[in-house]
């Protein structure tokens, strides 16, 4: 499938300048940098039932097509769920960060709200950021990825509408309204698609048993 990567960044309406720069912090972030991408993590699971909303989606979401598998951060890891890019030189306006679990099939505007509002909500707790990892993680036994507090994003729209069931922040972003229309719709298609016998089922097992 195709990814749709996005890009963010604050921008201090008063000074016009870029909320996420401290040229003295880790990758050039600032502490308001922390607050919302640690926002993000603790909503990713949440978020995915948004950000990648069909069952198509998870095909992508797998290690070896260089997306996300694991609910971290880092800059050269192509696994991370969000990563730093290195900025421009002498353009402290081009330091951002990458969230890399959306795709083109999501609607821009409940994603556009739900990553904001996570971000947000990093920013006003002072979330704590895990460390940041740039090293795939994928052939770590569960111990070691769990002592990194890497948890594994969905593997599937289900996992992310349980997800979604469970995080009352994305639910109030989102309202009632749509909220309750959107998990009936998904838990419909999930449930549809997981009922039917598939080319690859037939092709695989049929020759067989």
């Amino acid at each position: 499938g195709s990814g749709l990567h996005t890009h963010q960044q604050l921008i201090q309406i008063a000074t016009g300048k870029n909320a996420f720069v401290d040229e003295q912090g880790e990758y050039g972030l600032s502490d308001i940098g922390h607050y919302f991408i640690a926002g993000q993590l603790a909503h990713a699971r949440a978020m995915c039932a948004i950000l990648a909303p069909l069952v198509n989606s998870y095909k992508r979401l797998v290690h070896g097509f260089e997306a996300p598998v694991f609910v971290n951060w880092g800059r050269v890891n192509r696994e991370a769920l969000i990563r730093v890019p290195r900025p421009s030189a002498n353009r402290q306006l081009s330091v951002r960060i990458e969230l890399r679990c959306c795709d083109p099939s999501c609607n821009p505007y409940l994603a556009l709200a739900v990553m904001l509002r996570a971000g947000l909500d990093g920013i006003q707790r002072k979330l704590t950021l895990p460390a940041a990892m740039d090293e795939s993680l994928f052939l770590r036994d569960e111990n070691e990825r769990l002592q990194r507090h890497a948890r594994l994003l969905p593997a599937t729209l289900g996992e992310a509408l349980d997800g979604l069931r469970e995080d009352a922040l994305v639910r109030e972003t989102l309202g009632d309204s749509i909220y309750e229309g959107f998990l009936e719709a998904k838990t419909i298609e999930w449930s549809e698609y997981r009922s039917r016998v598939h080319n690859w089922e037939l092709e695989r097992y049929l020759p067989v048993f």
